[in-house]
Protein backbone atom coordinates (compact mmCIF):
# COMPACT_ATOMS: atom_id res chain seq x y z
CA UNK A 1 0.00 0.00 0.00
CA UNK A 2 1.69 3.42 -1.11
CA UNK A 3 1.49 6.63 1.42
CA UNK A 4 -1.21 8.07 -0.32
CA UNK A 5 -3.51 4.99 -0.37
CA UNK A 6 -5.69 4.37 2.90
CA UNK A 7 -7.27 1.19 4.00
CA UNK A 8 -11.11 0.76 4.10
CA UNK A 9 -12.69 -0.19 7.30
CA UNK A 10 -13.26 -4.07 6.87
CA UNK A 11 -17.39 -3.08 6.86
CA UNK A 12 -16.90 -0.52 4.21
CA UNK A 13 -15.09 -3.27 1.70
CA UNK A 14 -17.74 -5.86 1.89
CA UNK A 15 -20.28 -2.97 1.55
CA UNK A 16 -18.86 -1.93 -1.33
CA UNK A 17 -17.83 -5.07 -2.94
CA UNK A 18 -21.88 -6.06 -1.84
CA UNK A 19 -22.98 -3.06 -4.01
CA UNK A 20 -20.92 -4.19 -7.01
CA UNK A 21 -22.38 -7.69 -6.64
CA UNK A 22 -26.01 -6.34 -6.65
CA UNK A 23 -24.97 -3.85 -10.16
CA UNK A 24 -23.51 -7.55 -11.44
CA UNK A 25 -26.73 -9.24 -10.86
CA UNK A 26 -29.41 -6.39 -11.79
CA UNK A 27 -27.25 -5.98 -14.81
CA UNK A 28 -27.92 -9.47 -15.78
CA UNK A 29 -31.29 -9.50 -14.41
CA UNK A 30 -31.77 -6.63 -17.21
CA UNK A 31 -29.88 -8.09 -19.97
CA UNK A 32 -32.14 -11.43 -19.32
CA UNK A 33 -35.47 -9.30 -19.80
CA UNK A 34 -33.98 -8.21 -22.88
CA UNK A 35 -33.76 -11.56 -24.12
CA UNK A 36 -36.84 -12.40 -22.69
CA UNK A 37 -39.02 -10.05 -24.62
CA UNK A 38 -36.83 -10.91 -27.84
CA UNK A 39 -38.12 -14.65 -27.30
CA UNK A 40 -41.65 -13.80 -26.13
CA UNK A 41 -42.07 -10.71 -29.63
CA UNK A 42 -43.56 -9.04 -27.22
CA UNK A 43 -43.59 -5.16 -27.95
CA UNK A 44 -44.86 -4.14 -24.37
CA UNK A 45 -41.71 -5.88 -23.00
CA UNK A 46 -39.65 -4.79 -24.85
CA UNK A 47 -40.85 -0.91 -24.51
CA UNK A 48 -40.42 -1.41 -20.91
CA UNK A 49 -36.72 -2.44 -20.43
CA UNK A 50 -35.42 0.42 -23.39
CA UNK A 51 -34.51 3.74 -21.98
CA UNK A 52 -36.95 6.99 -23.25
CA UNK A 53 -33.93 8.83 -24.89
CA UNK A 54 -30.79 8.54 -26.22
CA UNK A 55 -30.97 5.00 -27.71
CA UNK A 56 -29.62 2.81 -30.63
CA UNK A 57 -29.37 -0.04 -32.22
CA UNK A 58 -27.63 -2.02 -34.83
CA UNK A 59 -29.13 -5.53 -35.96
CA UNK A 60 -27.10 -7.82 -37.99
CA UNK A 61 -27.01 -6.46 -41.78
CA UNK A 62 -29.37 -3.08 -40.51
CA UNK A 63 -28.76 0.74 -40.85
CA UNK A 64 -28.14 2.07 -37.53
CA UNK A 65 -31.28 2.94 -35.46
CA UNK A 66 -30.97 6.26 -33.51
CA UNK A 67 -34.22 7.24 -31.56
CA UNK A 68 -36.40 4.74 -29.27
CA UNK A 69 -39.09 5.02 -31.89
CA UNK A 70 -36.89 3.56 -34.68
CA UNK A 71 -35.28 1.18 -32.40
CA UNK A 72 -38.56 -0.47 -30.99
CA UNK A 73 -40.29 0.01 -34.46
CA UNK A 74 -37.44 -2.69 -36.03
CA UNK A 75 -38.24 -5.38 -33.00
CA UNK A 76 -41.89 -5.10 -34.36
CA UNK A 77 -41.03 -5.53 -37.47
CA UNK A 78 -38.56 -8.35 -36.29
CA UNK A 79 -41.80 -10.16 -34.09
CA UNK A 80 -44.04 -9.93 -36.99
CA UNK A 81 -41.37 -11.91 -39.03
CA UNK A 82 -42.62 -15.39 -39.67
CA UNK A 83 -39.19 -17.01 -40.72
CA UNK A 84 -37.54 -15.38 -37.64
CA UNK A 85 -35.49 -18.03 -35.65
CA UNK A 86 -35.45 -18.50 -32.00
CA UNK A 87 -32.45 -16.90 -30.42
CA UNK A 88 -30.40 -17.90 -27.43
CA UNK A 89 -27.75 -16.03 -25.44
CA UNK A 90 -24.90 -17.12 -23.20
CA UNK A 91 -21.39 -16.49 -22.29
CA UNK A 92 -22.29 -13.46 -20.89
CA UNK A 93 -19.47 -10.85 -19.33
CA UNK A 94 -20.50 -7.40 -17.57
CA UNK A 95 -18.50 -4.13 -17.83
CA UNK A 96 -19.86 -1.95 -15.19
CA UNK A 97 -18.82 1.42 -14.15
CA UNK A 98 -20.87 4.16 -12.38
CA UNK A 99 -24.29 4.58 -14.25
CA UNK A 100 -23.36 2.81 -17.37
CA UNK A 101 -22.80 -0.66 -18.33
CA UNK A 102 -22.27 -3.14 -21.02
CA UNK A 103 -22.98 -6.64 -21.25
CA UNK A 104 -21.20 -8.53 -23.91
CA UNK A 105 -22.81 -12.06 -25.06
CA UNK A 106 -22.63 -14.90 -27.53
CA UNK A 107 -26.31 -15.03 -29.78
CA UNK A 108 -27.40 -18.04 -31.67
CA UNK A 109 -30.16 -18.01 -34.23
CA UNK A 110 -30.56 -20.03 -36.92
CA UNK A 111 -27.71 -21.71 -36.93
CA UNK A 112 -25.38 -18.84 -36.26
CA UNK A 113 -23.43 -17.20 -33.83
CA UNK A 114 -23.76 -13.88 -33.21
CA UNK A 115 -21.51 -11.52 -30.75
CA UNK A 116 -23.58 -8.80 -28.84
CA UNK A 117 -23.03 -5.64 -26.64
CA UNK A 118 -25.65 -4.59 -25.11
CA UNK A 119 -25.24 -1.36 -22.79
CA UNK A 120 -27.44 0.11 -20.00
CA UNK A 121 -27.43 2.93 -17.77
CA UNK A 122 -29.09 3.28 -14.55
CA UNK A 123 -32.27 5.61 -14.89
CA UNK A 124 -33.78 6.29 -11.54
CA UNK A 125 -32.52 3.22 -10.02
CA UNK A 126 -33.59 0.60 -13.16
CA UNK A 127 -30.55 -0.33 -15.35
CA UNK A 128 -32.46 0.34 -18.94
CA UNK A 129 -30.66 -0.68 -22.26
CA UNK A 130 -29.59 2.49 -24.00
CA UNK A 131 -27.76 0.51 -27.06
CA UNK A 132 -27.90 -2.85 -28.61
CA UNK A 133 -25.49 -4.37 -31.18
CA UNK A 134 -24.98 -8.12 -32.64
CA UNK A 135 -22.68 -8.90 -35.47
CA UNK A 136 -21.69 -12.15 -36.93
CA UNK A 137 -19.24 -14.05 -35.20
CA UNK A 138 -16.25 -15.05 -37.17
CA UNK A 139 -14.77 -18.05 -36.13
CA UNK A 140 -11.04 -19.06 -37.27
CA UNK A 141 -10.56 -21.42 -40.48
CA UNK A 142 -9.61 -24.93 -39.64
CA UNK A 143 -5.55 -25.15 -40.26
CA UNK A 144 -4.67 -26.92 -43.39
CA UNK A 145 -2.47 -30.01 -42.81
CA UNK A 146 1.02 -29.60 -43.59
CA UNK A 147 1.73 -30.57 -47.07
CA UNK A 148 3.80 -33.38 -47.93
CA UNK A 149 6.72 -32.58 -50.00
CA UNK A 150 8.97 -34.46 -52.31
CA UNK A 151 12.41 -33.80 -53.05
Amino acid sequence: MTKNQRRLPPSRKRRRLRCVTDDKDQILAANKAYYDAFCARSNEAMSSIWAQEDVSCIHPGWPVLIGRRAVLSSYGDIFRNPMQEPLRHGDETVVAAGEEARVFCVESVGGSSLVATNCFRRIEGRWLMIHHQASPLATAAPEAPPRKTMH
